[in-house]
């Protein structure tokens, strides 16, 4: 093996595959920073790129492009409230408020550092463990499935404010909305009301958009904000450093073990790791009461963990030939397109350029931490447009919403759905209902579902089978201590109030 790392690293020289590296990345960080783009389209796109270049140069170039978009989609999310991708929806909840609070530089650098720790703790995880982890992943069935997501519900009583029962009620609501359209077992039509606009259910991405950037704009007209202040500065200066990053270094550590296991499990996705994260960094802070409200751990935790993603879902999809989302099914189409079969016969037969791209996934992590240094740069000037442009162009910026919705699926839907989250986004907190678990609902519900309906067919109904299989019994357990957890600090903080 040291041979083939040795060989790994003399080939990295190479012209091409490095500036195959620096060109996905770059387009990954434009499409990840800008809403309703996302690493499948970017990846879509450099596709035709490809077809002429080496096998090592084109999947380092594709994978640049994953990588970059998943981490900028945290940058719109911390200075405009709008998550670029799906993947950032639980860095929204700390990195707005952090900018709100004049910390955008600091939120911005946990953010890229986070990123950096998670993508190497995956990088590393892939070059050494991919067979281990394809074997665990593969140990995973639907009950285990379902167990996991269950597990990821229980944040919602984490972060439910003062009322878990309005929480739950969110909650629901947004399991609800992952159930219109058809029925993925039987092929009917569900809560479409007689309506063709439906059927077709309700996507995240424009979901997204209208609870946090739709519903913040009817909010900040609502109370004259962009007449009566500045929206907050970014400051480029030395905000957070690796030095300030050490605070977090058990958090980091935990927060990519969790996002790599996730990954590494075919169907589940960046947006599922980084709320699991996102859990376990406020069950386990002296501050929890921060949460909500700027936090910096949960800000770490999230973008370590939806980060460390990115090479776990290229373990299954390497060594099995199984893709875990639409990302590895595109750059599985890649390989198969250079005329290369994704499992063992890529460790055996082509284990010199399979080598190149698993050491190349570790450059390209450090190549993003200086990259996206620029890019933050770059796109945080959108926060010095003075008052009075925004104010006067404030139809433009509905306008940008409203495309960046549009370009996920090209359909007027989306925008009619983004409206109709925005709103209400906008009036169910003014009664005290939190927006949050509603997106949790969202995130989770489809895989929850879709892994129930497969339990209840293979098993006949039976559901003593969640109690018996250890995977299932120890997410189980897990969600009886998180639960209860949450409600013995919630007592803790009536008995202090």
């Amino acid at each position: 093996m040291l041979g083939l790392l040795g060989n790994a690293l003399v080939n990295m020289l190479d012209l091409s595959t490095i500036l195959g590296m620096v060109a996905g990345l770059a387009v990954g960080l434009s499409f990840g920073a800008m809403p309703g783009l996302n690493a499948t389209i970017g990846i879509t796109l450099l596709l035709p790129v490809t077809f002429g270049m080496s096998p090592a140069a084109a999947m380092l170039m594709l994978i640049g492009v994953y990588c970059g978009a998943t981490f900028a989609g945290s940058i719109s999310a911390i200075l405009i409230k709008t998550p670029g991708t799906a993947a950032a929806s639980a860095t929204v909840l700390e990195g707005y408020p952090m900018t709100l609070k004049g910390k955008a530089s600091t939120a911005l650098s946990i953010a890229l550092r986070g990123s950096v720790v998670g993508g190497l703790f995956s990088g590393v995880c892939l070059l050494f463990f991919a067979p281990q982890l394809a074997n665990l992943a593969l140990k995973f069935g639907a009950p285990d499935y379902f167990m996991l997501t269950v597990f990821g519900l229980t944040i919602i009583a984490s972060v439910s404010g003062k009322s878990i029962l309005k929480g739950v009620t969110m909650a629901a609501l947004g399991l609800l909305v992952t159930t219109i359209g058809i029925d993925p077992q039987q092929g009917v039509y569900r809560l479409t009301f007689g309506s063709d606009i439906l059927v077709r259910g309700v996507d995240l991405v424009p979901a997204l958009i209208g609870l946090f950037a739709i519903s913040e704009l009817f909010s900040q007209a609502e109370k004259k904000i962009l007449r009566l202040s500045q929206p907050p500065q970014v400051k480029m200066d030395k905000a957070h450093g690796w030095k300030d990053m050490l605070k977090f270094k058990w958090l980091m550590l935990k927060s990519s073990i969790i996002g790599v296991i996730v990954g590494a499990c075919p169907g589940t996705g960046a947006a599922i790791a980084a709320f699991l994260s996102y859990g376990e960094a406020k069950r386990g802070s002296k501050h929890p009461e921060e949460f909500g409200n700027g936090s910096e751990e949960g800000l770490c935790a999230a973008e370590t963990a939806n980060n460390a993603v990115t090479g776990a879902t290229l373990i299954p999809m390497l060594t099995l030939g199984i893709p875990g989302d639409s990302v590895t099914a595109v750059l599985m189409g890649a390989l198969t397109i250079q005329g290369l079969t994704p499992g063992t016969e890529l460790f055996v037969k082509h284990a010199d350029m399979t080598y190149v791209v698993l050491v190349g996934f570790i450059i390209v992590q450090i190549l993003m931490f200086y990259m996206g240094k620029l890019a933050i740069r770059g796109f945080s000037q959108i926060t010095k447009i003075h008052t009075n442009a925004i104010n006067s162009n404030g139809n433009k910026m509905i306008s940008f919403r409203n495309n960046s919705t549009y370009s996920c699926s090209n359909n007027m839907t989306d925008i009619l759905i983004a409206i109709l989250f925005g709103l209400i986004g906008y009036i169910m907190p003014k009664f005290g209902f939190p927006t949050t678990p509603m997106l949790i609902g969202i995130v989770l519900g489809s895989l929850a579902e879709k892994n129930l309906v497969r339990t209840m067919a293979v098993y006949a109904g039976d559901v003593s089978v969640f109690f018996t299989r250890p995977i299932s019994l120890l997410f189980l357990a897990l969600s009886v201590v998180s639960v209860a957890f949450a409600l013995l600090q919630k007592h803790r903080d009536k008995k202090k109030a």
